[in-house]
């Protein structure tokens, strides 16, 4: 009686884990049945800033394998797909860790980045089965090493196992039905699967999900005009590398990326949209930070720092690219004519930065901000689907304005 009641219960638990998962990330569920990912429905923390140890709870045996990445020093737990169905505050940072993320990585594969406040190893990492026999655990502790320990880590290390796709990508979208002249346009949600992106003031609401709403929206809007067709970099909450984003779009041939996004600020009255474009020179504080935190979307997700192409490089040091960078501008700035009397923006609502994601050196490109989750008010108006609707509708008018625009000067 007593291991039936057991089992009850742990049958329970995974119920509510199945449940939790859904709600925080829409469609897990639905995936789940059909892709069967393994699920975690449970995690603790325990430690100190010597050594620090983490167990979560699988309902079958997971297999992993744990790399170490530089600048910052990270461990990477990569694993089959997983949903994670336990609450967030159950693995919040703490001990040798100052930051941690998990996540779907793609359809096959979900990944733990645990960022460290100082060099660590993992002196055990391995996969037990619980007392009562319920599920297995994932048991990792952690403790401090010095800096020549940890680059030896990460020099003698083998990545074979796991085939990383920071430049590439194997399934490439393509927009339905595009004929020849049509003006195909790349919409790409920002952010994504472990990458959240932020988080909202009030509703909690992640920026990944707002800004995959908002594609979806704007592609579907778009794709309603003739001789335009736009796809979408991402369909689903997965994570994409910047470089995959550019890659997705030059390959489609995409006669212009547009990026959607909507971040926080330490300020939180500011509010209203803005639009970037790329620049060797940030315009302003507020882009340069901005693009700082963009930037740092790969390492969220525990990429390792690779060298620029050679004409990314040009684009950012030398701009040899005038033309894409004055069409990105045009585009800018028809954008911000759609919007006037319609929409509220920022002080000086075109703005540039560095951004790694707008540096196809032959699609131009832009950033939209809809608005800032850290202001009250335009978080009810970022989940507003009404207001969405008119904001794809002002986009799509100022797409077709640029298209006749480009086409006029003979582009």
């Amino acid at each position: 009686m007593q291991s039936a009641t057991r089992r009850s219960t742990f049958a329970r638990r995974v119920q509510t884990a199945v449940l939790i998962a859904g709600f925080l990330l829409p469609g897990l569920a639905g995936s789940a049945e059909t892709k069967d990912p393994l699920l975690a429905y449970g995690a603790r923390i325990i430690g100190d800033d010597a050594r620090t140890r983490i167990v979560i709870d699988f309902d079958r045996e997971p297999h992993f394998s744990v790399h170490y990445i530089a600048n910052p020093e990270r461990i990477v737990v990569d694993l089959p797909a997983t949903a994670f169905g336990f609450p967030a505050k159950d693995l919040a940072a703490r001990g040798l860790f100052k930051d941690i993320r998990y996540g779907k990585m793609d359809e096959e594969s979900a990944r733990i980045v645990l960022t460290a406040a100082r060099p660590v190893k993992l002196s055990l990492a391995k996969v037990q089965a619980d007392e009562a026999g319920r599920g297995h655990r994932l048991v990792l502790d952690a403790e401090m090493i010095d800096k020549q320990a940890f680059a030896e880590l990460v020099k003698t290390q083998s990545w074979d196992d796991r085939t990383e796709a920071a430049q590439t990508t194997s399934a490439i979208p393509a927009p339905e039905k595009a004929a020849p002249g049509d003006f195909v346009i790349a919409v790409d949600a920002g952010h994504g699967g472990i990458d959240t992106g932020a988080i909202g003031v009030d509703t909690k609401t992640e920026e990944k999900q707002v800004t995959l709403a908002f594609a979806r929206a704007l592609a579907d809007r778009l794709n309603k005009e003739p001789g335009i067709k736009a796809f979408l970099t991402r369909s689903d909450d997965e994570f994409l590398s910047l470089s995959q984003r550019v890659l997705i779009a030059r390959q489609n041939h995409a006669g212009l990326f547009i990026s959607l996004h909507a971040d926080t600020l330490k300020q939180k009255d500011i509010r209203g949209a803005t639009v970037y474009t790329i620049s060797d020179k940030a315009s302003d504080k507020l882009a340069a930070d901005l693009a700082d935190r963009e930037n740092l979307s790969d390492q969220i997700a525990g990429k390792e720092v690779v060298a620029e192409p050679p004409e990314v490089a040009d684009i950012l040091l030398d701009l040899t690219r005038r033309e894409t960078q004055a069409f990105s501008i045009s585009l800018a700035e028809s954008v911000l004519n759609s919007f006037k009397d319609q929409v509220g923006t920022i002080n000086n609502p075109h703005r540039h930065a560095g951004f790694r994601v707008l540096q196809a050196p032959d699609v131009p490109s832009i950033l939209l901000e809809l608005g800032f989750l850290s202001n009250a008010e335009d978080e009810k108006l970022l989940l507003d689907e009404t207001w969405r609707t008119r904001i794809a509708d002002l986009l799509t008018e100022a797409v077709k304005r640029y298209r006749t625009g480009v086409v006029a000067n003979g582009g």
